[in-house]
């Protein structure tokens, strides 16, 4: 008899490896993550994917779904380096690769990082003007990382909860963007649509279990499953099937293929650039022009400061890594931090480094592959996120303006830690 492999239909691919979290991937420890997440971690995996796909095929079609792909920044210029091509191409080949395997909407995550982005920008500003030593509300610790996040409420908790800043994650922000103003777009109810993150890292799969659900979605998870980068490739690379390439989708359900652009940001998705700008503009009337990094204790942890007669007017940070979180925390609760505002990723070199993908096969980075990406993504064009004409569609069409109660809502959080965090209507501002 010969083996499943041996007898695998074209379109078939061999098992993939289920997903876990080792110590290694993660930030912290193992308290952060329970055995039921654990399970549930374990279950988003390609053949979660498959399950899916393969139920689309049935003739039962009240158990069909649409399936809807947000592919994050950070992970397109792995792609272009594993298969040699361009970002632009690259994005192509996944879109075309995804849409022949039945997927029926591939879209970009960056305009979610823009909303993140802004909304941060926003909170920042306001932080700042009421700050005062006896209510402290500086520093202001970026909630984009999800490892970090869960670190800080699970671990740490009171009094550090409170600098979190409030704007939710470009995936969360995604997965409200898919599955409430996608899907009523398209007339479909949330529970229709499948969505499926592909990223560079495994604590996303660890932020799509979160319960702090927005309103508009009715208890449904905004990302259904997650996949690293890795995964992804590893089906393509085993594939045989010949789909063509692709465009990415819009939210808005046009034609049009938008361009690509980035974040300002080495390899993340350039919080600590975008809002030192606008801070600098905003509270000093300051023209930024390109940000300047110090780099202090090791290439991870750095410093960009706006300094007008020799007095320092903002200090930002950029602290990536467990090492430099620990030292950053340390001095937060000895209250001798001198930052008003610091990027927090738990991933030494940030985003590009998940551990989701550039991997060699000891396990360990491969920094020739980390290096190519490094290049490919700082070779895509900036756009603040202010000039996206999208977002600012989505701020009047999806949320009734940039500062209405829905926005608020759809946008915010609040966290209680240890624990789960509150509902984004609990936030005092």
């Amino acid at each position: 008899m010969k083996c499943e492999h041996c007898t695998r239909k074209k379109g078939e691919f061999h098992k993939l490896a289920d997903a876990k979290i080792f110590l290694s991937d993660c930030l912290a420890c193992d308290s952060c993550v329970t055995e039921e997440e654990g399970v549930q971690v374990s279950q988003q995996n390609a053949k979660d994917f498959f399950r899916v796909l393969n139920l689309n095929k049935k003739c039962d079609t009240s158990k069909h779904k649409v399936l809807a792909v947000s592919v994050c920044p950070q992970s397109l210029p792995y792609f272009a380096a594993k298969f040699s091509l361009s970002v632009t191409d690259a994005s192509r080949r996944l879109c075309g690769f995804l849409k022949s395997l039945g997927v029926h909407y591939v879209f970009d995550a960056a305009v979610a990082a823009d909303l993140s982005i802004l909304e941060g920008q926003k909170e920042f500003v306001r932080r700042f003007l009421r700050h005062s030593e006896e209510e402290p509300a500086l520093p202001m610790l970026t909630s984009a990382c999800p490892g970090w996040v869960r670190y800080a409420e699970r671990v740490l908790g009171q009094p550090l909860t409170p600098h979190l800043c409030t704007a939710k994650s470009p995936q969360q922000i995604m997965g409200s963007l898919v599955k409430d103003y996608f899907a009523r777009r398209q007339n479909l109810p949330p529970d229709k649509i499948f969505h499926v993150i592909v990223a560079p890292c495994y604590d996303k799969k660890l932020e799509a279990l979160r319960e702090d659900f927005s309103p508009a979605l009715h208890s449904y998870r905004g990302a259904d499953c997650v996949l690293t980068s890795g995964e992804v490739v590893q089906m393509m690379e085993q594939s045989d099937l010949s789909g063509r390439d692709a465009a990415v989708d819009t939210l808005f359900g046009d034609l049009r293929e938008e361009e690509l652009r980035r974040h300002d940001g080495a390899s993340s998705d350039g919080h600590l650039a975008h809002i030192f700008r606008h801070a600098a503009k905003e509270l000093f009337n300051e023209d930024v022009g390109e940000v300047t990094y110090r780099t202090l204790r090791n290439k991870d942890f750095q410093e960009v400061t706006l300094e007008r007669d020799g007095e320092v007017l903002l200090r930002f940070a950029a602290a990536y890594g467990f090492r430099n979180i620990q030292n950053v925390v340390l001095k937060l609760k000895r209250g001798k931090f001198p930052y008003h505002f610091v990027e927090v990723l738990a991933c030494a070199g940030g985003c590009l480094n998940g551990r989701g993908q550039a991997l060699a096969e000891d396990g360990c980075a491969d920094r020739a592959l980390l290096r190519q990406m490094e290049g490919i993504y700082t070779s895509i064009p900036v756009r603040a996120p202010e000039a996206s004409a999208s977002v600012q569609v989505l701020y009047q069409e999806w949320l009734g303006g940039a500062d209405s109660p829905r926005a608020q809502e759809a946008l915010h959080m609040a966290y209680q830690g240890p624990g789960r965090p509150a509902s984004s209507r609990d936030i005092k501002w």
